[in-house]
């Protein structure tokens, strides 16, 4: 329970921006949203959002090698988590099988050129839901848990008021904001770059954040086990010692 309690300020951003999303599909027609959505680009933008979204592809997987160093069990988590989602993103889209902006407003709206980003290749079908947000969710909801419990293991041996505090502002406040803004970022360069709508962001989110609240139970369980907290530098030490005799 503890676990769940620690992430409420990432949780309480993510339902918010569900609910203002979900407002805004229910008043205004998806079309009407993505042009208004991609109606201020720019060479800065353009840059940005065109490499950030290739973060949602790769970037995961090499922090899963890196927890490695730190502790097994969330690189497991995390591995897990990334290949659950994405399984049932993939799954979704052939049941919902609908089309990506590029080919929607081709059939709908021909006279409509939507601003496309060089260098950019676009997709056309399986839009809903969009996987790379999965992935952005997955991932920063993963490294907020980790910062977070990583946070309250150092806060209890803190014993000045002054540092409990400053741990707690990090914890309750600072690290939550940070990983949203950066999974939210990521599930927009997927608007910007017109290879998803607003719902298949919505769609996203929800999968990515529900996947690792389901898994997060496995936290409470396998959390202190001494394989959750083993790493590859506790091989190497042991290697070490057996050299040395």
């Amino acid at each position: 329970m503890k676990i769940y309690l620690r992430n409420i300020p990432f949780l309480s951003l993510c339902l918010v921006a569900l609910l203002v999303i979900g407002a805004v599909l229910l008043q205004y027609p998806k079309a009407d949203i993505h042009l208004w959505m991609n109606a201020n680009h720019n060479t800065a933008w353009d840059f940005l959002f065109r490499y950030y979204t290739v973060v949602g592809e790769w970037v995961p997987y090499v922090i899963v090698a890196a927890l490695l160093f730190y502790k097994a069990g969330w690189a497991v988590f995390m591995l897990g988590d990334l290949l659950l989602s994405g399984l049932l993103a993939q799954r979704l889209k052939y049941v919902f099988d609908t089309d990506r902006p590029y080919l929607f407003f081709q059939n709908n709206y021909p006279d409509i050129q939507l601003p496309f980003v060089e260098g950019v290749r676009l997709s056309k079908f399986y839009s809903f839901p969009s996987g790379h947000t999965t992935t952005f969710f997955v991932f920063f909801f993963v490294l907020c848990l980790i910062a977070t419990d990583r946070l309250a293991s150092q806060r209890q041996l803190v014993s000045t008021p002054s540092a409990k505090s400053g741990y707690a502002w990090l914890m309750y406040i600072l690290v939550p904001s940070v990983c949203f803004i950066f999974a939210l970022l990521g599930a927009y360069s997927r608007i910007y770059l017109s290879q998803h709508f607003l719902e298949d962001i919505f769609g996203g989110m929800i999968l990515g954040v529900g996947t690792t609240l389901l898994l997060m139970w496995i936290i409470e369980k396998w959390g202190e086990t001494r394989f959750w907290n083993w790493n590859l530098l506790d091989l190497r030490h042991k290697n070490g010692q057996k050299t040395k005799k």
